[in-house]
């Protein structure tokens, strides 16, 4: 694990300063240390594999996760972080692939709908019949208790992004001058999709702008906490209009999720 000169690690749940923190998460470090060492102040504390840099941004508690890759990860991570801290709001940042061809690398898409696109039930089809993944019906988890046969959770699950949250990300957009930021659908799984007709099939069904392998969980478990939710995402690829991967988007997305807090930091205080 890196840590940044100067960091102290301690055990210690309790968050300084007023008001009840900020989580931003980021899944690798190249998504969640660029902002962790924007931050005063800055203690690190461990919980299992998940990394929290608790620190301050203008005088106001904040806390970065490295909640680590996938859905499994995240969601874990972001039951931790609520349990130990009380969150008054969670960001999940990083980097996505596109699946929206107007969008470019570094285009940043806001959630203003997240959903898990992994979350999925096949037809049936018996021995020597195939498979037909362009057939596949949605299932949502949180739709019933009973058996996954039930009709009623056979639906897009989405998850909303917090208003307030997305209107302090649109009134920071115009300081981002590296692509442009629109709000659009974040489709989450642990599936890393290459195949550009797949891309083209949940974009077309599931409205998706971008891919990645964490938002929707953590939605989802915010959303169990009633605790509010934003997913922000940068393109580093875009396999449906050729662009290439750049690892240079996931310093720029936080430099702008960084305005964004800032932003929402105000919001709280003119309350």
């Amino acid at each position: 694990m890196a840590v940044f000169a100067g960091f102290k690690s301690k055990n210690e749940t309790v968050v300084e300063g007023a008001g009840r923190p900020i989580i931003i998460q980021g899944p690798m470090p190249i998504e969640a240390e660029n902002f962790a060492q924007k931050l005063d102040k800055v203690k690190v504390e461990k919980s299992g594999t998940f990394v929290f840099y608790k620190g301050k941004l203008n005088n106001y508690p904040v806390i970065v996760v490295k909640t680590g890759k996938g859905m499994e990860n995240t969601a874990a991570a972001t039951a931790v972080a609520i349990e130990k801290y009380n969150p008054i709001a969670i960001i999940n940042q990083g980097t996505s692939g596109g699946h929206d061809p107007s969008l470019n690398v570094f285009d940043i898409v806001l959630g203003k709908r997240v959903t898990n696109i992994g979350s999925l039930k096949t037809e049936t089809k018996n021995v020597n019949e195939g498979m037909d993944p362009s057939q596949w019906i949605p299932m949502d988890l949180m739709a019933s208790e009973g058996s996954g046969s039930d009709p009623n959770a056979e639906k897009i699950r989405y998850y909303e992004g917090d208003k307030d949250l997305l209107a302090a990300a649109n009134a920071v957009k115009d300081k981002y001058t590296k692509g442009k930021v629109v709000e659009g659908t974040i489709g989450s799984a642990d599936v890393w999709n290459n195949e550009v007709d797949r891309i083209k099939w949940f974009h077309d069904n599931y409205g998706t702008s971008v891919e990645e392998m964490e938002g929707a969980a953590a939605a989802q478990i915010a959303k169990a906490y009633d605790v509010p939710f934003l997913g922000i995402r940068v393109l580093s690829n875009n396999k449906t209009n050729g662009g290439q991967y750049n690892p240079n988007t996931a310093a720029a997305n936080q430099e702008y999720v960084y305005e964004v807090v800032k932003k929402y930091i105000d919001t709280i205080e003119s309350k």
